[in-house]
């Protein structure tokens, strides 16, 4: 990658010249590119909201789309979009601010989803669940204003994994988010493009690009939540066994039904040995009750 600043987006002006850094710009942008080809998210001529939150992750997906955009390996229209949703103390002008300095194409948008979940939810409960959904619900309508085909989050590898322990110690399923779906109107893709990409490889990035982080107040003050627990367990397990994160990252792309319990997934009261196949007397063999 060549760092002249006519050859760059503006998103990496000012970039570290340390080796550690090319070499961790060179590998999200990598895994960002390999997640994008393995689960066909590129349509070309397609138009993409961006969703920005001022989070590390978000900054860190920005820049990497730009970069991909950029050298001509992403052929769509990207447009950046920050949903201010009224918390207090947000700080309204930060994103908008950045954006413009950046020359990004953006939309600022402002619903008070802050109040609707702070009247809704019982004291005690956690937000993230209506949160989350009044969100999507503002994005998805911002995405078919703007003309765009899909929503494209921030989320990455970590998130990813801690909710399929989440789903697997509280909801009872083996699910996690998957990095391509259609939303349930059928009209809309969401993508999560670091979807391969680690947390604390986000987080150093966004970092040493001084980008200006907002952080999530309405989340953060909440205590006791099911992801900072079970972050809490894959993090110990990660001090104990470095590379646990990745091993368990990867059983997810390596799925194998006949091993698991699900009779919808695979025909277990099909299965037969090659003796019972071959047998003449097959109808006779009783069934069990």
């Amino acid at each position: 990658m060549l760092d002249d600043l006519d050859d760059i987006h503006p998103l990496f002006h000012g970039a570290p010249s340390t080796a550690e850094f090319k070499k961790l710009r060179k590998r999200i942008v990598r895994y960002t590119r390999e997640a994008i080809e393995q689960y066909g998210m590129i349509e070309r001529g397609a138009k993409w909201l961006v969703c920005l939150s001022g989070g590390k992750d978000s900054y860190t997906l920005l820049a990497v789309l730009h970069e991909l955009q950029w050298r001509g390996l992403l052929p769509v229209e990207i447009l950046a979009c920050n949903l201010d949703q009224g918390q207090p103390g947000f700080p309204a002008t930060v994103l908008p601010e950045f954006l413009d300095k950046m020359g990004v194409k953006n939309r600022i948008e402002y619903q008070d989803t802050y109040s609707i979940v702070m009247d809704k939810v019982p004291e005690g409960r956690t937000f993230c669940a209506l949160c989350s959904r009044l969100r999507r619900g503002n994005l998805y309508r911002l995405a078919r204003e703007e003309g765009c085909s899909a929503v494209v989050l921030g989320h990455h590898r970590d998130d990813i994994l801690e909710t399929f322990f989440m789903n697997l110690f509280h909801g009872g399923r083996l699910a996690t988010m998957p990095p391509k779906l259609v939303n349930e109107e059928g009209d809309l893709f969401v993508y999560r493009p670091l979807a391969h990409v680690a947390e604390v490889d986000c987080e150093k990035f966004a970092r040493a690009m001084n980008y200006p982080i907002i952080p999530c107040d309405l989340c953060g003050s909440q205590d006791g939540l099911q992801r900072q627990q079970v972050k809490q367990i894959l993090d110990q397990w990660e001090k104990n066994s470095p590379g646990r994160r990745q091993v368990m990252f990867r059983s997810l792309m390596n799925a194998r039904p006949s091993h698991l319990l699900d009779p919808k997934l695979f025909d277990f009261l099909g299965l037969q040995t090659s003796q019972v196949e071959n047998s003449e007397n097959l109808n006779e063999i009783p069934k069990l009750r």
